[in-house]
């Protein structure tokens, strides 16, 4: 693979990564991965489980720290910012999609608490209109929404802060076909008319041709593959093919 290792390695790069390692118990888990994530893209970051996907999303996010090289959120190294910063401007939501005791409003509201303000319920409306989620919702225990509206509330409180960068780790992996199509079809929308770069991590393959418009393969902590889906097609790396033929997961 022709890893890109400049900041010139996109025309403008959401987030670029220049031989990056992360080590934990004794483990190299991410090791000297080079590449970049395309500004207003999707990217869909595909591999076989534990290949470091989760971790990257995390170094990308400031929750860890790499151990060697460097990360640069839109050319500005991410030691740079401060934590607070960065976790507002590149915003994660996990596949538990984890809700606090309280409100759907109470749940909507923490992002802003911890920059000490408070959320109007004005705001509030708009923010689940947003993401496609009726207003009746607001009032309603967090805890007992459906997978699919927990996940729609996740999102909303990261694009609270702002984000312009979107990291999604499987989040639809546990949906059932309908709520998967409503968060695909959001995660779309967020992209085309808010311009938000999302980075997506799907072992879902089909879902990663349909909404990827550039790629990540890793294997064993390794980028082995980066590019649109023709380079990955085109690959001459034998795991990243096996992978993508589905031989295994």
């Amino acid at each position: 693979m022709n890893q890109q290792t400049s900041a010139t390695a996109s025309p403008s790069p959401a987030i670029w990564l220049d031989r990056v390692s992360y080590r934990a118990n004794h483990t190299d888990i991410i090791k000297n991965v080079s590449g970049h994530f395309p500004t207003g893209n999707i990217t869909a970051l595909i591999g076989p489980s534990g290949a470091g996907k989760t971790t990257l999303l995390k170094l990308c996010n400031g929750l860890i720290s790499p151990k060697q090289g460097g990360i640069y959120i839109e050319g500005e190294r991410i030691e740079e910012q401060s934590p607070l910063s960065v976790r507002r401007h590149v915003g994660i939501v996990m596949q538990s999609s984890p809700m606090v005791q309280g409100t759907v409003q109470d749940n909507l509201a923490l992002p802003l608490q911890l920059r000490g303000k408070t959320l109007s319920k004005a705001e509030a409306i708009a923010t689940l209109e947003r993401v496609g989620l009726p207003t009746s919702l607001l009032t309603r225990d967090a805890r007992e929404l459906s997978g699919g509206q927990k996940q729609k509330v996740s999102i909303a409180r990261t694009l609270l802060n702002d984000s312009k960068i979107l990291l999604l780790d499987e989040i639809t992996a546990s949906l059932d076909p309908s709520s998967l199509q409503e968060i695909e079809d959001l995660i779309v929308k967020l992209k085309e008319t808010e311009k938000i770069t999302i980075v997506w991590i799907t072992h879902n393959l089909e879902q990663a041709k349909r909404l990827g418009g550039y790629f990540w393969v890793m294997v064993d902590g390794e980028l082995r593959e980066m590019g649109t889906k023709e380079d990955i097609n085109a690959t001459e790396d034998e795991d990243v093919k096996r992978f993508v033929r589905g031989v295994y997961s």
